[in-house]
């Protein structure tokens, strides 16, 4: 037990360390843009983005050991996906991805193993049947905060200034006349 004690004591000593070095890392980077005194009033925010770097950092660690599994069978359970891929080697975590309100299975599953070397011997698995299906098996991909397929700006069809008061309706104080094009 005092073993056990002294080796998270080290873990947490080491860990303490990096984040020194990280920490030194930003502040020198940084150093040749800002003032000594805006350097001093930041240290906090540096601190919490040495932080946000490990989770990150660690984020894209467990990524490098985690596959996707595509095609999986509506029915499947994550003990059935555990056994399907235990060849491959241990595996720390089975997650199959369902609908938030209705909670059907999405089809597809994540798997995160121990190892990276595990990881690379389950790509052999792609295009195997699993359930009577063929599953697809690719390394997954670690998202990149700020980079989103969602937020792309553009027309939205907000602007209407176009179109004349008298088609809207009723809405602005007059009745729809039900003209299309040009009135003579």
């Amino acid at each position: 037990e005092l073993q056990a004690i002294t080796a998270r004591a080290q873990e947490m000593e080491e860990e303490a360390a990096w984040m020194r070095e990280l920490q030194l890392e930003i502040e020198s980077s940084l150093a040749g843009n800002l003032e000594a005194s805006l350097l001093q009033q930041d240290k906090a925010a540096l601190v919490s983005a040495g932080l946000l770097l490990k989770e990150i950092y660690d984020k894209m660690e467990i990524d490098q050991r985690s596959i996707y599994v595509g095609n999986v069978d509506y029915g499947a359970t994550a003990e059935e996906l555990e056994a399907f891929f235990h060849c491959c080697g241990k595996m720390n975590r089975v997650t199959i991805l369902c609908d938030r309100f209705s909670g059907h299975p999405k089809g597809y599953a994540y798997i995160e193993f121990e190892e990276q070397s595990s990881m690379k011997a389950a790509m052999v698995l792609n295009k195997s049947l699993f359930r009577g299906r063929v599953i697809k098996v690719l390394p997954k991909r670690t998202n990149v905060p700020g980079i989103s397929s969602t937020n792309r700006g553009g027309y939205h069809g907000h602007f209407r200034a176009c179109r004349g008061l008298a088609q809207w309706g009723p809405y602005y104080g007059k009745q729809y006349t039900g003209v299309r094009g040009r009135a003579y």
